[in-house]
Order: structure tokens, then C-alpha cells, then sequence
């Protein structure tokens, strides 16, 4: 098999492939439409979020087998029409699921501790004690949307926090543990004080947190969302912690994301001047040891369908 990697990968990544006898030309720096006029010659393709695979680029891969996403999400591939093509898709979500899981948590906690105010304050020659009391996670129930790799290391995380877990998945049952209880999104409604995300993008999820939605929680809540950008409208969250029915609000990821893009986006400059809004470059699943375990988990993947 030859193979094309058209995105930033760990050196081990390419010793693996070397290994099980995979030839793969890695080329970080190449863009669609040099990576267009390669393609025929390649049926493996490793790419991560460098653009989209559609059906415009796959009418230009006619040998294409087998399409390696380093990371967990697939929505920069057109799942279906792949599928229809026969072609197998591989993802590496057991590789970041740790790194997103400490990432949100530190999110929620920097919010409900006012750490961000408190350094920057103090940095300007202000030493406040009372206006940065914070409140503490223990005792308070955390609903997860999502009970994949992800939303399972979330609760796996939270362990320790002397926390109530409970998570909503609709596409799974029976899947309580010692970590999180299985819930309905009713419940999630009635009960949690934090709500984090852990599902893909898709056309049912895109929206799903809105005002509608959003309305429906009986308690103020501590809103996290290191899932994608898409699923949430930011506008009615923004809304609903001007109302207080957010308490504070983490973005690791937003519907338009880099500049200057972001900069146009009509909701940008209330959410960076929100002081109960905490963001982050989409780097909750992208730490030093994600890195080489996602290339990792993509060579074991891509072993396994080579041993087939």
C-alpha cells in the first residue's frame, strides 16, 4: 500500500508504517489542490483538518482504500459517499481523550475559581480576596452529553472530584459504570450544574445548544464545550450568561475559528469581552503525549486492516 499524509504527524507514525511495509510520502506543507493532482496515485490517505474530503476530491482518488483522520472527529469527511465508495475510515479518538477530558476540567475550574481574574489583577497591582471567592465542583452533579471515548474520560477524570455524573448518549444503552450514570437529557435538565459536550458534528447536533435549549435547565449551570464549534449557537449562550442562566461559559472550540475569519464573526466581540467566558485555540485534545498516541492509535488501526 502507498499512502499520502498531507498533515503534521509524530515521527512514530512513520516508523510504523515503515515497519508493517507501507511506503508513505509525508508532506505537511501541501495544499488541495497540489494534493488533488497527486491523489491517483495513493490508497491510503492520512490527513487530519487540513480541508475536506468530498466528493470533488475523492472523484480524483481512484484508488483510494482507506482515509486515516489523526484526531477523533469526522466531519471534514463525506462519511457516507466514502462509504458508498467501499472506502474504510479510520479515526484516533482513544489517543486525545485524555488530553480533552484535563483540559475541560481545568477550564471549569479556572471559571468557578476566578483563577483568570485573580492573575490578572493581581499583575496590575490589585489584591482582591472576596470579589475571587470561588465555589467548589464537589457535591454538584455534571451532565455529559456523549458517552464515547471522550465523555467516558471526562467521568473517568471527575473521580475524584466527589462529583455526580451523569450522561445522556443517544445512540447508546446500558452503558452506566463506576464513573457516570446513564441519564436522560430530562434529567440532565433537572439536575446538572455543568454541562459538558462530547459528540461529533453532525446535522442533527449542529445548533442543538440554543436559547430553546438552554431554557430548559432548571439551575444556572457552568457551560463547556470542547466537542465542535458547530453545535453551538453562540449568540444564545452569550445571551443566557448575560441572564444568568450561565454561570460561565469554556470554548476550546467556535463555529468560525483563526484570523482574520474570526474577527467577522457577528458574536466575536461580545464573547471576548465577556469576563464570564473562558477560551482556548482548539487545543484541548492536542497536548505533547495526544500527539504520538494518536499516530500511535492510527498505525495500530491501519495494522489491523493490513493483517486482514
Amino acid at each position: 500500500m502507498k499512502g499520502l499524509i498531507v498533515d503534521d504527524i509524530h515521527p512514530v507514525f512513520l516508523e510504523r508504517m515503515a515497519a508493517i511495509g507501507v511506503e508513505v510520502d509525508y508532506k505537511p506543507t501541501i495544499n488541495r489542490i497540489n494534493t488533488e493532482q497527486i491523489m491517483a496515485n495513493y490508497e491510503l490517505l492520512v490527513v487530519r483538518s487540513k480541508f475536506r474530503i468530498d466528493q470533488s476530491f475523492l472523484a480524483v482518488s481512484p484508488k483510494l482504500k482507506v482515509i486515516a483522520r489523526a484526531g477523533a472527529g469526522m466531519d471534514n469527511i463525506d462519511e457516507a459517499y466514502a462509504l458508498r465508495r467501499g472506502i474504510v475510515l479510520i479515526n484516533a479518538p482513544e489517543g486525545n481523550r485524555d488530553a480533552v477530558g484535563e483540559h475541560l476540567i481545568g477550564m471549569l475550574l479556572a471559571l468557578m475559581n476566578r483563577l483568570t481574574f485573580g492573575n490578572r489583577e493581581i499583575r496590575e497591582g490589585v489584591w482582591l480576596r472576596e470579589e475571587n471567592r470561588g465555589v467548589e465542583l464537589g457535591g454538584r452533579t455534571v451532565g455529559l452529553i456523549g458517552y464515547g471515548n471522550n465523555g467516558g474520560a471526562m467521568a473517568r477524570k471527575l473521580a475524584g472530584f466527589g462529583v455526580k455524573v451523569l450522561a445522556y448518549d443517544k445512540y447508546k444503552a446500558g452503558f452506566s459504570d463506576a464513573y457516570a450514570k446513564e441519564a436522560s437529557l430530562e434529567e440532565l435538565f433537572e439536575e446538572a450544574d455543568v454541562l459538558s459536550l462530547h459528540i461529533p458534528l453532525t446535522e442533527e447536533s449542529r445548533e442543538m445548544v440554543n436559547a430553546a435549549f438552554l431554557r430548559r435547565f432548571r439551575k444556572p449551570i457552568y457551560f463547556l464545550n470542547g466537542a465542535r464549534g458547530e453545535i453551538v449557537a453562540v449568540s444564545d449562550v452569550l445571551d443566557a450568561l448575560d441572564e444568568g442562566r450561565i454561570l460561565g461559559a469554556a470554548f476550546d472550540v467556535l463555529p468560525v475559528e483563526k484570523f482574520p475569519a474570526l474577527l467577522e464573526a457577528d458574536w466575536y466581540q461580545r464573547l471576548i469581552l465577556n469576563d464570564k467566558v473562558l477560551l482556548s485555540p482548539h487545543v484541548a485534545g492536542w497536548t505533547v503525549e495526544s500527539y504520538r498516541k494518536i499516530a500511535e492509535v492510527l498505525a495500530d488501526k491501519i495494522a489491523s486492516y493490513m493483517a486482514k
